[in-house]
Parts: C-alpha cells; sequence; structure tokens
C-alpha cells in the first residue's frame, strides 16, 4: 500500500483514476458535509433502494455502488460511529477493492468531521487494514 495526505479539494481529483469513498447512514440521508456533492455527483439517490433490496445490510459494512464505496458507518445519520463499525467498513472496502480490482482509493478524513471519530486513530485503522495490499491511499483535506 501507498499512502498520502494532500491538501486539496477531493473533487479535483481524477475520479476515472482514483475511487472515491466516503461514510453514510444506514438511511441513506446523506444531507450534510461531503456526502451531499457525492451523492449528486455519483447519483447516489437510489442507494437506499439497492440496499432495501440487498436485504439484511448492516452498519459497518461497505457498499459499492455507482463508482464509490460507501462506509456504512452508523445506522441514522443524527447518530455517531464508532471504532468498531469504522475497522468493520474499511475492511469491507478492501474486500470489494479486492473483488473490483480497484487500486486506487481517494477519500476525506473519513470519519473525522461531522461524525467526530479522532483521525489518528482511523488513520492507523486504514494504515492496519491496508498494509499488505497493492491499493494507493489518498487522503484529501482542506
Amino acid at each position: 500500500m501507498t499512502y498520502k495526505e494532500e491538501k486539496k479539494d477531493l473533487f479535483t481529483v481524477d475520479f476515472k483514476e482514483w475511487t472515491p469513498a466516503h461514510c453514510i447512514s444506514r438511511d441513506c440521508k446523506m444531507g450534510a458535509g461531503i456526502a451531499v456533492p457525492m451523492k449528486k455527483m455519483f447519483k447516489l439517490n437510489s442507494l437506499i433502494n439497492v440496499i432495501e433490496k440487498m436485504g439484511n445490510v448492516k452498519v459497518g459494512e461497505c457498499i459499492y455502488y455507482n463508482g464509490v464505496f460507501n462506509l456504512i458507518t452508523k445506522k441514522k445519520y443524527w447518530f455517531k460511529p464508532n471504532m468498531f463499525s469504522m475497522r468493520n467498513s474499511l475492511r469491507g472496502m478492501l474486500a470489494d477493492a479486492r473483488y473490483h480490482n480497484i487500486n486506487k482509493i481517494v477519500m476525506p478524513k473519513i470519519g473525522s468531521g461531522l461524525d467526530k471519530l479522532n483521525w489518528d486513530s482511523v488513520r492507523n485503522e486504514i494504515l492496519n487494514i491496508f498494509a499488505d495490499d497493492d491499493i494507493d491511499i489518498l487522503v484529501c483535506y482542506q
């Protein structure tokens, strides 16, 4: 794995080269933060329908949909995630990346904005989970 943090706007990255990732709630509201432009840009409005058709989708999973890794880190949009759900969602993202042969992932400082997780803890989880894989990870922050 290669890991890099850059001070830049996530939406200036070439999404033909990089696959975006972000955190969402199980209810798929995506009404605040980076989820709002992600929902619009990647047409994620119907994600809730996809999740309902899938059946038993739980907090701590990752749904790869419309070219985006959607990490489900909490049940309702007003809840806060914990490191357990973040860790499991990141593991799900790794499994999806392997399955879809994706080797470049771009994300904000997931879980540490509106969700208030400690970024150093989240970063450590990312580094540990992806350590043995041939994946480039770019974290964009402003």
